[in-house]
């Protein structure tokens, strides 16, 4: 379980299957609280320039450690309903009431290698009775930043968490979409906008970036993230208050954390900011004119 800055929720996705992982000792990361839920970044490296760094953040104890409890084991067993919102109940938030076409493909853009995404994405479409998603059937493929096939990059945890959670939201809310995931062969922001290319350039309508760095020197392949028609969304950051590229394009929707709640209203739901999302004005690109 994990906090989403895309969908804007606590949210339920499948952990990527690392040997070992689940008792990792946090190192690098900073742990917060947000009421009575603990969290760490999934990726704990301080970004170089030039660099990113994913936005996925990990649920732990108070310790920074993931160390599932008796309930929280028992969630994860075939068909068992886990803790937080699952597809119904985001599609129930935002209104969403179509399940898509598989004339339509989400990208997904982030870095380096998942090797058991597919997987991981069967555990997360079973646990909810969505329709399968494989390589065999046509629905999901994992390419490199060049859309090749082989060769993909090395594993990273952190990112493979990024790229798990990313999957599972978009399987959550559009259900028959086809599902194209770009892993890139490292987190430099030239490279993952070459993947955002990548993915355009294979068909994919809706590109979502789950990863922000400083905006120093990304003018030069800013224009990756223009292709109109295309949805490109972009998370603004958790860091609170601060500019992200590529969140920071003119050309991109940038998305910023809220939090959700069941209540009685007439839409069922209450939503309100999350004050961890990143917000500032672009220090290197013009407010458009609109």
């Amino acid at each position: 379980m994990r906090l989403d800055k895309l969908a804007t929720i606590v949210a339920v996705a499948v952990l990527p299957t690392f040997s070992g992982a689940m008792a990792t000792p946090v190192s690098l990361a900073r742990i917060e609280r947000w009421g009575n839920i603990y969290t760490r970044n999934a990726c704990t490296v301080v970004p170089a320039t030039g660099q990113a760094r994913c936005f996925a953040k990990v649920v732990t104890d108070s310790q920074g450690v993931i160390r599932p409890g008796k309930s929280e084991a028992q969630a994860l067993l075939p068909r068992a309903v886990p803790q937080g919102f699952g597809p119904a109940d985001l599609r129930s938030a935002y209104k969403v009431t179509g399940g898509g076409s598989s004339s339509y493909t989400i990208a997904i853009v982030d870095a380096y290698g998942y090797v058991n995404a597919e997987r991981d994405l069967a555990t997360y479409r079973a646990q909810y009775g969505l329709p399968a998603c494989t390589t065999a059937n046509g629905c999901f493929k994992k390419v490199t930043q060049t859309g090749a096939t082989t060769g993909y990059p090395r594993a990273d945890t952190g990112w493979a968490q990024e790229q798990a959670l990313d999957l599972d939201m978009a399987s959550a809310m559009c259900p028959n979409c086809k599902i194209l995931l770009v892993q890139t062969k490292d987190s430099f922001l030239n490279n993952l906008a070459a993947g955002v290319n990548t993915a355009y350039r294979l068909g994919a309508k809706a590109i979502s970036n789950s990863y922000g760095g400083g905006e120093t020197g990304t003018a030069s392949y800013e224009t990756a993230y223009n292709h109109p028609g295309v949805a490109i969304t972009v998370s603004s950051g958790d860091y609170g208050y601060g500019v992200q590229f590529p969140a920071s394009s003119p050309h991109v929707t940038a998305v910023g954390g809220t939090s959700l709640s069941r209540s009685s209203s007439t839409r069922g739901w209450n939503e309100t900011v999350w004050n961890g999302a990143g917000s500032g004005c672009s220090k290197v690109y013009a407010k458009p004119t609109w």
